[in-house]
């Protein structure tokens, strides 16, 4: 099909508050912005470009090529105009498709509906045209179609990514409450962290942080850790392209960083035994030094440059409040009195907790862990004898 190679327009969603991440990330990839906005960018770019997005991409959720806009006041106007598209030259005969949705229209209650109704005019169309009923169902591992439809605007995509792009896929132990891989790249990425120095994750639970930084230093990237893609079940797909892609990909990817040291610990042996799973699952394993400890007896390199990277629980899923307000203290003495040199970082949906570091922070990044309202809180961590700012906030 010719949209392989013809520019079109193309949505990269994201987790809100990721976009400024993900801009960075598609700009750094040598691709121009239309424009950008709170949940993802548009940019004009073709489909083969696509598949180079979804293997290098971090902080995306989907990467959607549209096929059609139209004017859509009912399901049953959207059925009409879904089925008048040529679907013959989109999905192949012996194929399987499943049907997305972002949908907000004052007719229909249940999204489902929307979603039925789309797959419902293509199936039509393809059996009056081949004879024979395609194959449907929900998981999203063959073609995958996106409807979005805000009042009566509706536009379908191709969902270029299939399974979402914000899962890395080398997590074998999630452990408890993890932190979504395409949250964690985008923290990592919020700091001044240079990709060399040391990088410390205490209460590093399943290793979600320190894997991502060592996938950050050495160029390796996400997609490679996938071998299936909503791209692959179009008509047109040229496999040849793809491992093009991969293969350019694969040979940018660093076997050892000079000086790098990224260390992970957790009081809990479970959880560095989960951790050092997903590592080895990664490919990164001998990239990072796993300890069991408490937080406060993490070896901290004397060369006072990197970053200290913490994301303790904070009462929402996890925790009691109280022993929590403690723990948060504590963090603050141990980054004062033994991470002289380094930044640190705290991430957490909670920011009355985070009073209780009883440091000055520098910076407030905004982010959403779930839906809760979260930040990574940045701090310079000064040598020496210089003054330690309280945070009164």
């Amino acid at each position: 099909m010719p949209f392989f190679n013809t520019p079109g327009r193309v949505i990269i969603t994201c987790n809100k508050r990721l976009t400024p991440f993900l801009k960075t990330e598609v700009e750094s990839a040598g691709f121009g912005i239309q424009e950008a906005f709170p949940t993802g960018l548009e940019l004009e770019i073709n489909i083969n470009d696509c598949i180079r997005l979804n293997l290098m991409l971090r902080c995306a959720s989907q990467v959607l090529y549209s096929l059609l806009k139209f004017t859509a006041h009912n399901a049953n106007e959207l059925y009409e105009s879904v089925k008048e598209y040529p679907w013959e030259t989109i999905l192949p005969p012996d194929g399987y498709f499943s049907v997305t949705s972002n949908v907000l229209n004052e007719s229909i209650n249940n999204s489902m509906f929307a979603n039925l109704r789309v797959k419902d005019a293509i199936v039509d169309r393809l059996r009056d045209l081949r004879g024979e009923r395609p194959s449907t169902g929900s998981a999203t591992d063959g073609a995958v179609i996106h409807l979005h439809w805000k009042d009566t605007e509706a536009e379908i995509f191709i969902d270029t990514s299939g399974s979402s792009l914000a899962r890395h896929g080398y997590r074998k132990l999630p452990g408890r409450a993890p932190m979504l891989e395409a949250l964690a790249s985008a923290t990592i990425l919020a700091t001044r962290w240079d990709r060399q120095s040391a990088f410390i994750n205490p209460m590093c639970g399943s290793g979600t942080l320190a894997i991502e930084a060592a996938l950050i230093a050495t160029n390796t990237y996400p997609g490679l850790f996938r071998d299936n893609f909503g791209f692959m079940h179009i008509l047109g797909y040229d496999a040849n392209v793809y491992l093009e892609e991969r293969g350019q990909l694969e040979a940018m990817i660093l076997d050892e960083v000079p000086g790098l040291r990224i260390i992970a610990t957790d009081y809990s042996s479970v959880a560095v035994e989960a951790a050092r799973k997903n590592a080895k699952a990664a490919g990164v394993e001998n990239l990072i030094e796993f300890q069991v400890c408490d937080f406060r007896e993490t070896a901290i390199p004397e060369t006072g440059k990197g970053i200290l990277m913490i994301n303790p629980e904070y009462g929402d899923r996890l925790g009691d409040i109280s022993v929590l307000e403690t723990t948060y203290s504590e963090i603050g003495d141990f980054m004062k009195k033994k991470c002289g040199g380094y930044w640190g970082y705290i991430f957490t949906g909670n920011l009355e907790l985070a009073k209780h570091i009883g440091l000055k922070a520098k910076r407030r990044i905004e982010f959403y862990t779930s839906k809760i309202d979260s930040r990574l809180l940045e701090y310079e961590l000064y040598e020496g004898t210089k003054k330690i700012v309280q945070d009164s906030e």
